[in-house]
């Protein structure tokens, strides 16, 4: 089905741009992997935040797994059928729509959190938590195969006797229509969702920093959850910042290309929008390690776990001392 006939030697951006990508994807794979991990070993972080952190560790893994290498096998000249390509096309835009959700359902989570937080464990479960997953990543799919349905480029590449049975060079331009990805994707399903976790998280500070004020004598307990709160949406926010910067110039870059086609795009240019936004999936287990206490905690345990079991090859690990288990009863501060 693929095929590679006449590659030419690869120019110099192209060999740099591949060697980076290999990087990130290694990154992005480890680095996702250990945050699916902690949130295994340690039980205090198995709430129903950790629960979307963890799909939008899923969809990191994915971006290191299948959409970088994806990505550089596209860049060396692949040859296939107009719908292989299609749909290899549709499902970057399925995992990177995956991530938007569970950015936008981490949003909603902590929004409710500060803003009943009484009734927060009566109306967000794990169960429920689980199924909005399932829900995001199923609106993903639905959104991301829009293009399968018709709304691609076979009738419009080049001259109108394109059909799905011709063998082209499949690249994402050649069969994504930058209408779909200009007013569908970005319009519809970036820009919405990241207006409205910004909307979010405004609210959330304003409500933490009231209600910081108006108990300024209140007890200690209180003070120290209000300022957990604060700190972890911080944590959170921060996450969504990293996503926005790092896609937002491939997204207007698609935009130039659609509302100024005679513009052009240096090679140089798209491949760094590419690349940043495939960084995005290796900053993510960085800001929790550095921001997130009790997820930093985990992480150690387990380096020295691994440590005590390397460390003696001669006897069995579990006769060596080791960190207490972790349980329901670990610190929980953020």
């Amino acid at each position: 089905m693929f095929s590679f006939p006449g590659i030419q030697p690869r120019e110099h951006v192209d060999m740099i741009y591949i060697s980076m990508e290999t990087a990130i994807a290694l990154a992005s794979v480890l680095g996702n992997v250990l945050v699916v991990l902690v949130v295994c070993v340690n039980r205090a972080l198995r709430d129903t935040t950790f629960c979307f952190i963890v799909s939008l560790a899923v969809a990191d893994i994915a971006v290191g797994a299948l959409v970088i290498p994806l990505a550089i096998v596209i860049s060396l000249g692949l040859k296939t059928q107009f719908y292989t390509c299609l749909f290899l096309a549709c499902l970057l835009l399925i995992i990177t729509q995956g991530s938007i959700l569970s950015l936008m359902a981490i949003a909603i989570d902590r929004y409710l959190r500060v803003k009943i937080p009484i009734k927060y464990s009566i109306i967000v479960t794990q169960n429920r938590a689980w199924v909005a997953v399932f829900l995001c990543w199923l609106l993903s799919a639905l959104t991301g195969l829009v293009p399968m349905l018709g709304w691609h480029n076979e009738h419009t590449h080049g001259n109108l006797s394109t059909t799905s049975d011709d063998i082209i060079v499949c690249t994402f331009t050649t069969v994504m229509r930058m209408d779909y990805m200009v007013y569908f994707n970005f319009f519809g399903w970036v820009v919405v969702p990241l207006t409205i976790m910004i909307a979010l998280y405004a609210e959330i500070f304003r409500v933490i920093r009231k209600q910081l004020n108006m108990r300024a004598e209140a007890t200690c307990d209180t003070s120290k959850y209000l300022h957990k709160e604060l700190k972890l949406a911080k944590s959170l926010a921060l996450v969504v910042l990293l996503f926005a910067l790092c896609w937002l110039p491939l997204h207007v870059m698609n935009c130039i290309l659609f509302f100024c086609p005679e513009c052009g795009m240096p090679k140089s240019a798209m491949y760094m929008g590419i690349f940043m936004s495939h960084v995005n999936s290796a900053l993510n287990p960085l800001v929790y390690a550095f921001r997130i206490q009790r997820f930093r905690a985990t992480l150690v345990q387990i380096a020295r776990r691994c440590m005590l079991c390397k460390h003696k090859e001669t006897s069995p690990c579990p006769n060596q001392p080791s960190p207490p288990p972790l349980s329901d009863k670990s610190p929980v501060h953020p």
